[in-house]
C-alpha cells in the first residue's frame, strides 16, 4: 500500500504526469477513454467507497503534455507500470472504460503481476470486433466536442445512446468535465489512431485475472455482441449486462454497477461463470 501525500505530477520515464489518488483501502487504479482527463471518474469515485483510487491523465490528454514521440498502446502499457511503481504500489485492480478498457487489456497482459483484478467497461478487444453505428463514431472523433459549448449535448444521444437525453444533470456535468481540461489536438488524434491498429484478440485467452466485463445494450459505439466474445475468451470472466445502458452506463446506471464492481473488487478468491444481469 502506497504512502505518503498524492503527488499532482509525477515524472515517469521522463514524461510529466497528472496524478491523482485519492481515498482509502483497496488500490484500485482507473483508466479513462478518449481524449478524457482523470477527472471524469470524480462521479464514480463518489459511490465507490472503500477503495483508494488512482487515476493519471495520459500524455496529451488533461494536463499531462503530449510527448515529443508519441507512445503506441504497448509503451502506455509499460508507462503506467511505472506510474504505480513510482507511486509505491505493487499490485492493484484496474479498472478501464471505453479506449482505456483497451489500455488496461494491455497492461494485465504486459504486466500481469501488477494486476490482481480487472475490470472491463464499454469497450472491446479493439481490431476485428463488431464496429459501432457509423454516425456515433464519426462525431465521437470529432475533437469540436470539447471546445464548443453545447455541442456534445447536442450530439450525446446519437454519441451515448441508453436515453442520455434524459440524464439532463449527468450530461451538462460530463461536457463541462470535458470541457474544463480538453485533450490536444494531437493527443486526441493520436489516441485514435493507435486505436485503431490494435487488437488483443491473439493473446485474451491468455489474461489469467478475473475479469469483470461491464456493457450496455444500447450502447451506439461498442455493440453488446463484443462483451460477449471477450467474457467467453477470457478464461476467469463475468459478464454483466446494463439493461438500457448507453455508451455512459457508469453515469445513467451508477446505482446499479456501483455495488457490481465493488462487490466483484472486494472478492478474494477466483471468479466464475456470469454475474446477475448477463
Amino acid at each position: 500500500m502506497r504512502a505518503g501525500p498524492t503527488p499532482g505530477f509525477l515524472t515517469v520515464r521522463g514524461l510529466s504526469l497528472r496524478v491523482s489518488v485519492e481515498g482509502r483501502g483497496q488500490p484500485l487504479l482507473l483508466i479513462s477513454g478518449l481524449g478524457a482527463s482523470l477527472d471524469i471518474w470524480a462521479p464514480l469515485r463518489e459511490v465507490l467507497p472503500g477503495f483508494q483510487t488512482i487515476a493519471f491523465d495520459i500524455p496529451g490528454v488533461g494536463e499531462s503534455p503530449f510527448p515529443s514521440w508519441p507512445l503506441t498502446i504497448p509503451r502506455l502499457a509499460r508507462l503506467t507500470a511505472g506510474v504505480l511503481e513510482a507511486l509505491g504500489y505493487g499490485q492493484v485492480d484496474v479498472m478501464g472504460v471505453s479506449w482505456g478498457g483497451g489500455l488496461a487489456q494491455e497492461l494485465a497482459h504486459r504486466a500481469p503481476e501488477r494486476v490482481r483484478r480487472l475490470v472491463l467497461a464499454a469497450t472491446s478487444f479493439g481490431l476485428g470486433a463488431l464496429p459501432g453505428r457509423p454516425r456515433a463514431l464519426v462525431k465521437l472523433a470529432n475533437p469540436f466536442r470539447y471546445s464548443v459549448p453545447g455541442h456534445l449535448e447536442r450530439i450525446a444521444p446519437t454519441i451515448y445512446g441508453g436515453g442520455i437525453e434524459a440524464h439532463r444533470e449527468l450530461l451538462e456535468r460530463f461536457a463541462e468535465t470535458l470541457r474544463k481540461r480538453p485533450p490536444s489536438t494531437r493527443g486526441f488524434l493520436w489516441q485514435i489512431a493507435v486505436a485503431a491498429g490494435w487488437t488483443s484478440l491473439p493473446w485474451l485467452r491468455r489474461i489469467p485475472h478475473p475479469t469483470l466485463v461491464l456493457a450496455g445494450d444500447r450502447d451506439p459505439i461498442v455493440p453488446l455482441v463484443n462483451a460477449r466474445l471477450m467474457a467467453r475468451l477470457i478464461p476467469d470472466a463475468h459478464l454483466y449486462v446494463v439493461r438500457g445502458g448507453g455508451h455512459l452506463f457508469l453515469l445513467t446506471h451508477a446505482g446499479e454497477v456501483a455495488p457490481v464492481i465493488g462487490d466483484f473488487l472486494r472478492a478474494s478468491g477466483p471468479s466464475s461463470g456470469e454475474a446477475p444481469g448477463a
